[in-house]
């Protein structure tokens, strides 16, 4: 696959990456415990039915430059413990109000590091899942590691308490890049690890890799890809760094060092397509790639890949997520939660009232269209106005009112041979694929209010 170098500077601007919508940059700190109490009430009786949780652990030995999560260093086990109790007390608080003929389906850890606690706390807190929630026969349980942090007795105390997925985050083979992000390379070999979640009969192994961070040249990325594909794992992600230094201070020390440029991220995308489409793999979404048969390849063949703040996942094992722990998100149907970011005031506020929210975010109606919309295109790179009236249960004019649809607002897309309007669909090109923020922003009624800070879409 080959973009055009006229193209990438026409579209390369800023953009949300709509993990969810309406955006983060919209939640309102005028969202109260009671109200997230009501939501929880509320999802009872909204879709889908099944239960996701995501668990965030907010603790890392060191702390990456590159990284835009909510993290913190130099934790103590005292207060190690007084968190993990915490997000107990929460799991035991919201698990009540939520309806136990529902099945959950899927459970996340990110961070953060989880991996970089002692595995009693994560046997803990997933004894406390179990013992909330009544587990699907096909559920999914995920946990992202660093491998810096990971030996061969964690994976199987992992496989021992019900994990079924190990999502890996590499970033990057170099040394150098990972000493320019300040992160620790493998304690051990790549490939020693990957045998030993194999032979423990993990379903899946995710690499995550980064592209766009500092000394990454694109002949570099593309030998990475390259070493990524020989490891043979099931799912491999290409993440674009997302440089917002006026949101993340700590990104600052990387501009020192300096990045790719956009045209040069471009090619590290177009090439690691092509080697990994070469290699057999599926494209998933923007930046994931599947093998064939997974189950993410049969979500798209069906049109039924969706997404939330952890990353792509399916219909049948995404549910509502309910999110527990410091600056975790919960994304049901009718709203966005999201916790106090600072641990010790996230367990301060549980240990007093069961809940500690942020912010939040009541979606309506014509939103939630819009969100429909958006996560079609993202997903599936496919949109049916007459399939999202079916789905939220209104006319097709309604669609088309709430995402202020007109053929004539996508003509520099058509014309440059990204995408094709025919029938109420609309149908992303394979190099389209790179511009999908691009096309996703032309449904968005909020784009222009331009609510906080956005990284480059390309």
């Amino acid at each position: 696959m080959k973009v055009d170098d006229k193209l990438i500077k026409k579209y390369s601007k800023t953009g949300p990456r709509y993990t969810s919508y309406p955006p983060a940059t919209f939640f309102d700190t005028n969202f109260t415990n009671d109200d997230f109490k009501e939501k929880i009430i509320q999802s009872n009786n909204e879709n889908p039915q099944n239960i996701s949780v995501y668990i965030h652990i907010p603790f890392c030995p060191q702390i990456c430059h590159f990284c835009g999560c909510t993290t913190e260093s130099g934790f103590t086990k005292p207060f190690l413990e007084r968190y993990v109790d915490a997000v107990i007390k929460e799991i035991d608080y919201v698990g009540k109000l939520i309806n136990k003929n529902r099945k959950l389906t899927q459970v996340h850890w990110g961070g953060g590091t989880p991996n970089a606690i002692s595995l009693k706390y994560i046997e803990k807190i997933t004894n406390k899942l179990y013992e909330e929630f009544d587990f699907s026969d096909n559920y999914e349980m995920a946990i992202e590691c660093n491998p810096a942090h990971l030996e061969f007795k964690h994976i199987e105390l992992l496989k021992k308490f019900g994990f079924n997925r190990i999502s890996l985050g590499i970033q990057d083979f170099r040394n150098d890049v990972l000493d320019a992000i300040n992160r620790k390379p493998s304690k051990h070999p790549i490939d020693d690890i990957i045998k030993k979640i194999k032979d423990e009969g993990f379903t899946g192994t995710n690499i995550d890799l980064v592209y766009g961070l500092p000394l990454q040249t694109v002949e570099s990325f593309k030998n990475t890809v390259k070493r990524a594909i020989e490891l043979d794992t099931e799912r491999i992600v290409t993440f674009s760094y997302a440089h917002v230094p006026s949101i993340l201070p700590r990104q600052k020390i990387l501009e020192q060092i300096g990045f790719p440029s956009s045209k040069e991220k471009a090619t590290m995308y177009e090439n690691s397509y092509d080697l990994f489409m070469k290699a057999g793999y599926v494209s998933i979404g923007m930046d994931h790639f599947s093998k064939p048969g997974d189950e993410f390849e049969i979500a798209l063949n069906n049109k039924q890949l969706h997404r939330n703040f952890q990353g792509y996942c399916t219909r049948e094992t995404t549910g509502q997520v309910y999110a527990f722990g410091a600056s975790s998100i919960s994304q049901l149907d009718s709203a966005y939660i999201q916790n106090i970011k600072n641990a010790a005031q996230y367990i301060n506020s549980i240990e007093k009232n069961n809940l500690a929210v942020l912010r939040g975010y009541a979606v309506n109606n014509e939103q939630k269209i819009v969100r429909d919309t958006i996560n079609s295109i993202m997903c599936n790179y496919y949109l049916d106005l007459s399939e999202i009236a079916a789905k939220n249960n209104c006319s097709k004019n309604k669609v088309i009112e709430a995402i202020d649809f007109n053929p004539s607002k996508f003509e520099d897309f058509i014309c440059d041979n990204l995408i094709k309007i025919e029938d109420s669909k609309l149908i992303v090109f394979e190099k389209g694929r790179l511009f999908t923020r691009n096309i996703a922003m032309r449904f968005d009624p909020l784009i222009n209010q331009k609510a906080g800070t956005y990284s480059n879409t390309i």
